[in-house]
């Protein structure tokens, strides 16, 4: 039997176009979302916003806008989807901050599964985050990179988690661990090392869940 290569090939281009028209749609929607705080067809844009990662991204670029806007979009959906059950946990909380935002002196050890153990000196903002992290019930995990987060999942099975990363990071890791409720927070100032973070927010999320 011959081999309809003609037909197939329409119905690849069929559905290459199908899925780019989908991924500019997910972020018509999801870009307005995204700046009238007003989420509408949530789970179609996370679907296909993941799913399309990367051609949402060419489709940016191609028409100029700045590639980073998938990850607002899908850490932005994201926190407003899962907000209500993330408030409503009351134990097993984990907050994950980058080990990008530890002083350039830091002295902290570093545990195979656990990430570095703080050691409150006070030379960078991990400690006072530390310290509202005591107060709001939330256990802290400075982690190297994100296969950490697999280890401290399986390790300490958290009931919710509030994460602290950049971009393409933090979009990411919230999807994975998205079977729990879970919030993120941007750094301000992105990098391999003396990053920052927006401290007040990152507090403002751990003491509402304390109302």
């Amino acid at each position: 039997m011959q081999i309809p290569y003609e037909f197939l090939g329409k119905i690849f281009i069929f559905m290459l176009l199908l899925a780019l028209l989908g991924t500019g749609l997910a972020l018509l929607i999801g870009a307005y979302s995204f700046k009238k705080h007003r989420i509408i067809f949530p789970d179609f844009v996370l679907f296909t916003l993941y799913l399309f990662y990367s051609p949402a991204k060419w489709i940016c670029r191609v028409f100029r806008i700045r590639d980073t806007l998938v990850d607002d979009i899908l850490i932005d959906v994201r926190n407003a989807v899962m907000y209500d059950d993330f408030i409503n946990v009351k134990e097993g909380r984990i907050l994950l901050l980058p080990q990008c935002l530890r002083h350039p002196s830091c002295k902290a050890r570093c545990d195979p599964v656990y990430g570095y153990e703080c050691k409150r000196c006070g030379l960078c903002d991990i400690a006072k985050l530390c310290d509202a992290a005591d107060r709001c019930n939330f256990k802290v995990f400075v982690i190297p990179g994100g296969s950490f987060v697999k280890k401290i999942f399986k390790e300490y099975r958290p009931e919710s988690c509030l994460g602290v990363a950049c971009y393409n990071e933090l979009s990411e890791n919230m999807q994975a661990v998205s079977f729990v409720p879970v919030q993120g927070v941007l750094l301000l100032k992105d990098g391999c090392f003396n990053t920052e973070a927006n401290v007040e927010e990152i507090i403002q999320k751990m003491e509402m869940c304390n109302v």
